[in-house]
């Protein structure tokens, strides 16, 4: 009998195990299959560089060392990013968990039972005492996955598993790129700090040369009011940009997850290596291994399992209960010749009328048509950002080119219009109007240089690199 059980628990386990999962095809993803073209993106190069950008390491992009160090620092203590993978260690228990009901759970109980009865409940009039003692292995209760519904179950615990760990490889790419955006938004700050300095002083010395004209009548008092109030925005400036550079600093710092040395700071723009220029190459197809669109595809093919699952509800449940052991009247006869004992139980439950299935699998139908949705806005959400990025890739130069010519002409006007005043020739009125456009084009050159390198962390960040 335990070999005739045995042969058909195997048999039936052989059969077990067909899926009612729709067959999964990938949506076709809803953007152009090139990136677009026009005066915008002229400048930003379509060639790639040998190189898929999500196969470029972010310490072969970032070539600074000390960017290279705050970064390393922020992958190893950054709570958003460790968080990220807890989530994977507990997605990785969960599909463990769903795939072990897979197989059957093998259990060894041991009871015992006593029971005295009273003299009128016995045969001779005499109180009795009935003992029973028990030792069993067995299969309790193992649900033979004919249907594959715990089979479907499993694949979705595991394509949700994997959607987690494309989400912590997602956080890994976010945080890379936002602590050198926030690097980068430092050494910017720095800069403009220096410029205000650098301007308070040359106000400073201005305002004292025009105070002395002033005392022997060579400038007017209107004069010394317009050099003072210069002065004085300079000297505003300057505590506004210590004040930005510390919270850049705080900034860091919460991103990376401890205090950044100080000898890791960039001192300006110009003492950073800047990173690498990449390109997309021809196809936006690319876009299809960016993390948070394989995320998007884990969790349709896990509500795509799910379907299975919810399908097979409506077919019945085989499951299987079989114990072997021995019995006896007396514990000291456990063991003995001729008190082994089985049992085996098979049972099949059919679902005549339930009316929950119907509407719990058009529901999860109605969730599976939500997550293509979104894994498809997903889609076109990357391709705006890659093609934003591109967009700004190709213009920004010529932008700089402009802005580096204009802070040139402005310098010479400066210097023009404050010879003509000390020589008599104009009032001051020109030299403040001079001062102040080139102090505003000098900070819009440090703006747009950080427009651009920031670009090269962005166009880096959307393409999937950071790894």
């Amino acid at each position: 009998m335990i070999r005739y059980t045995f042969l058909m628990t195997l048999a039936v386990a052989c059969f077990a195990g067909c899926s009612l999962a729709p067959e999964y095809i990938r949506p076709q993803p809803p953007v152009p299959a090139q990136w677009p073209t026009g005066p915008a993106y002229q400048g930003a190069p379509k060639e790639g560089t040998g190189q898929v950008p999500e196969e470029i390491g972010w310490r072969q992009f970032y070539a600074d060392e000390k960017l290279q160090k705050v970064i390393a620092l922020a992958l190893d203590h950054n709570r958003d990013l460790r968080l990220a993978a807890f989530n994977v260690e507990k997605a990785r228990a969960l599909y463990g968990i769903q795939r072990a009901g897979l197989l059957p759970t093998a259990s060894a109980t041991a009871s015992m039972y006593q029971e005295r009865l009273p003299p009128d409940l016995t045969t001779t009039g005499r109180p009795s005492l009935a003992e029973l003692d028990k030792v069993n292995l067995g299969i309790l209760s193992w649900e033979i996955d004919f249907f594959g519904r715990l089979r479907n179950l499993k694949d979705k615990a595991l394509e949700e598993y994997l959607a987690t760990e494309q989400a912590r490889r997602g956080a890994q790419i976010v945080l890379v790129s936002s602590v050198a955006g926030a690097y980068l938004t430092l050494a910017a700050d720095e800069d403009n700090l220096k410029l205000a300095q650098s301007t308070l002083t040359n106000q400073q010395a201005t305002y004292t040369l025009i105070q002395r004209r002033f005392e022997v009548g060579l400038s007017t008092e209107l004069d010394l009011r317009r050099s003072q109030s210069l002065m004085e925005a300079a000297r505003g400036d300057v505590a506004l940009y210590k004040r930005l550079v510390a919270q850049d600093e705080n900034a860091l710092n919460l991103l990376v997850g401890l205090p950044v040395p100080k000898e890791w700071l960039p001192p300006d723009l110009a003492a950073i290596i800047p990173p690498q220029e990449i390109s997309p190459g021809l196809s936006s197809e690319i876009l299809l291994h960016r993390p948070d669109i394989l995320a998007a595809e884990h969790q349709l093919k896990a509500a795509n399992a799910n379907i299975g699952a919810a399908r097979a509800a409506f077919f019945p449940r085989i499951s299987l209960t079989s114990t072997f052991g021995t019995a006896s009247s007396e514990l000291s006869g456990l063991f003995k010749a001729g008190s082994s004992n089985w049992t085996f139980f098979p049972q099949i439950v059919m679902p005549i009328f339930d009316p929950r299935l119907r509407p719990a699998l058009d529901t999860i139908l109605v969730e599976r048509d939500i997550v293509v949705a979104q894994y498809e806005k997903t889609i076109q959400g990357a391709f705006k950002e890659v093609a934003d990025s591109l967009a700004l890739q190709g213009t920004v130069g010529e932008q700089l080119a402009a802005q580096e010519a204009r802070v040139q002409a402005l310098n010479e006007t400066y210097r023009l219009s404050d010879a003509r005043y000390f020589h008599g020739i104009d009032n001051y009125l020109g030299v403040l109007d001079a001062q102040r456009s080139l102090y505003l084009a000098q900070q819009g050159l440090i703006a747009l240089r950080l427009v651009g390198l920031n670009n090269r962390v962005t166009l880096y960040r959307v393409l999937g690199g950071g790894k």
